[in-house]
């Protein structure tokens, strides 16, 4: 197999430490991702040319208040759902290491499953329609999808399978064996396409008005892309490929039933179409 022609860049995981506190481009990606949702769902949920009759569906003060929620959410879905799905017999020897956090270890299922649970909580609370906040932050949340695998990259964790392509990269910890970087692949398919894929739909479509077809094409558009990653991703060390396959991973398990829920919830939304303005231009 020919050396792999792309070098690593070796960029230190830690942007800056100062004592024993020490800022890491994993974590940055979370707080950067979660900010920018954040912002991007106010911008939605403050454009009346997105909504039916241009009636706001909810206070932009709203979702200053669940940002702290959703960062809950995500946090506590994420760790639990690593725990439980990926490396379960570790933690239940070392129970401490579970709070570890800041040494990676979050499962994007995990952290949907928390977010989900928090934006229902916080939709009763306030009188929201809960499919409706679904929409608006389920659009930004490709955004910081993609930072967090660039993020996996600069760490040198969940790279790829063995290749022989052009662009292949030996990881510091991967072996003297050139590797897909799966991690580009999931920030360009979860992030960057799936983010304007969603504005797309948005702004161009207007299905903003049809509550629950934009959280249903996120759901089904992550759940696709990771399936597709999946064939050139090395499958976790402690896990390996499932039931003998040769190909089959936890990661292609956990995201087939959002493909589904995905497919499901755009089908509801398209019977359940609020109607849309007859002249609302995109934004």
């Amino acid at each position: 197999m020919p050396l792999a022609i792309l070098p690593f860049p070796n960029i230190d995981p830690i942007i800056v430490q100062i004592g024993p506190l020490a800022i890491h481009w994993y974590g940055v990606g979370y707080i950067v991702g979660i900010l920018f949702a954040w912002w991007y769902a106010k911008r939605l949920a403050s454009n009346p040319r997105l909504w039916p009759d241009g009636t706001l569906p909810m206070k932009p003060q709203d979702l200053d208040d669940f940002i702290v929620w959703a960062a809950v959410g995500v946090v506590l879905g994420g760790r639990t759902g690593y725990v439980l799905f990926y490396d379960l017999p570790r933690y239940l020897a070392h129970p401490l290491d579970i709070f570890a956090v800041w040494q990676g270890g979050m499962s994007f299922h995990g952290g949907f499953l928390g977010v989900v649970v928090a934006m229902i909580l916080f939709a009763r609370s306030r009188g929201i329609r809960a499919w409706t906040l679904f929409d608006v932050v389920a659009a930004g949340v490709p955004v910081g999808l993609g930072l967090v695998r660039v993020a996996n990259f600069i760490n040198s964790e969940l790279w790829g399978r063995l290749t022989d392509v052009p662009w292949a990269i030996e990881f510091p910890n991967g072996g003297p064996f050139p590797r897909h970087p799966s991690q580009l692949y999931e920030a360009l398919l979860e992030g960057l396409v799936l983010f304007l894929v969603l504005r797309f739909l948005t702004h161009s479509r207007l299905k903003l008005t049809r509550p629950g077809f934009i959280a249903g094409a996120f759901v089904c558009g992550y759940g696709l892309s990771r399936i597709f990653v999946e064939f050139f991703r090395e499958p976790d060390q402690q896990l390996g490929y499932l039931l003998g396959t040769g190909w089959l991973t936890m990661g292609m398990v956990l995201s087939t039933p959002m493909v589904l829920a995905g497919i499901w919830a755009m089908a509801r939304a398209k019977r359940t179409a609020a109607p849309q303005p007859a002249d609302a231009p995109p934004a």
